[in-house]
């Protein structure tokens, strides 16, 4: 029987074969936030090379932070044998952050999360997570350092934002740091996650899409 799309509609042949052609993988990312993460993973899809962006997909969707699991798994449903869903959060005011991150496990869901905030990540490719524990002050923070190696406003929105990170800093440096901070932080004895800060688990996520390469 034909596989139907989420109109209810009998997808083609070629609508499926077109999916199936993606050979290295369909990233499905679902976040809480508008704006910034889907301009950093659109702009780290665009970023890889030829062969590679052409058999990967990496598409991303914005709901509310109660809706992370349920809307990742209503479309990681649709084509399963395809889709690697992954939900990316932040801590920030999030209450209930350590059960939404254990049950996505349990469900087989991918978490990149970050504490306090997405900007904890970016602030690798510096060098460096700094010691901040609340998001509003690390989103200030990364502002400035932002605004110093790119000479530009930093915007949630801006669809070069991933260029403009990828361009000043380094990746391959930011996975080792963030890498290093949560070893860190289980040496120190803090394995939950809202306890762990600064830290993140993003770069496990892009490690995965960059071993693609």
């Amino acid at each position: 029987m034909a596989r139907k799309d989420r109109t209810g509609n009998r997808k083609t042949r070629d609508q499926r074969k077109k999916l199936r052609t993606k050979d290295l993988g369909y990233y499905l990312i679902v976040t809480d936030t508008e704006g910034t993460e889907r301009c950093y993973f659109d702009g780290l899809h665009r970023s890889l090379p030829d062969e590679i962006k052409n058999r990967l997909v990496i598409k991303v969707i914005e709901t509310k932070t109660a809706k992370l699991i349920d809307t990742c798994l209503e479309y990681a449903g649709q084509e399963a044998q395809y889709r690697m869903p992954w939900i990316v959060f932040d801590r920030d005011q999030v209450n209930d952050f350590d059960s939404i991150i254990s049950r996505a496990v349990k469900l087989g869901i991918g978490v990149a999360w970050s504490n306090p905030c997405f900007e904890i990540w970016m602030f690798a490719y510096y060098g460096t997570m700094p010691a901040i524990y609340e998001s509003w002050k690390c989103c200030e923070k990364f502002a400035d350092m932002y605004h110093k190696k790119t000479g530009q406003e930093y915007d949630k929105a801006d669809e070069s934002l991933y260029r403009r990170i990828a361009d000043t800093g380094d990746e391959t440096k930011a996975m080792a740091v963030a890498s290093r901070k949560f070893d860190q932080c289980v040496r120190n004895g803090y394995i939950v996650p809202s306890e762990m800060c600064p830290c993140t688990t993003v770069h496990r996520l892009i490690g995965e899409i960059r071993g693609k390469n």
